[in-house]
């Protein structure tokens, strides 16, 4: 994909050897990442008010965690180095956990009545 984008900038590109840079090839900075993740938000119909790049992280860790991914698998997908800010500060359950507890308390009392 850069390499379209070298040819299509022609002599505009600047060559600094980043694996992500903008059309160009000169460095990110926050204002680019920002008019591109809401340019994906606008195509993916969310609106760009209601949203920020961080709830969108949350909601990416908790939807991964509450179907079924490991607790050690989605640090690598977020770049933690670890579990523990993952499950500190990004993982929500979107189904209680209670839930299993509450299951198997209902099949004991059904089993003991």
């Amino acid at each position: 994909m850069q390499v379209r984008e070298r040819l299509a900038a022609a002599e505009l590109w600047q060559d600094n050897d980043l694996v992500f840079c903008t059309r160009h090839g000169t460095p990110l900075d926050h204002y680019n990442v920002l008019r591109d993740l809401r340019t994906i938000m606008r195509k993916a119909g969310l609106n760009q008010n209601e949203w920020t790049a961080r709830e969108l992280r949350h909601t990416f860790v908790s939807l991964l965690s509450d179907h079924g991914v490991s607790i050690e698998e989605i640090p690598l997908l977020v770049g933690h180095d670890g579990t523990d800010t993952t499950e500190r500060v990004y993982r929500h359950q979107l189904r209680p956990v209670r839930r299993s507890a509450a299951t198997a308390m209902d099949a004991i009392l059904h089993d003991v009545g």
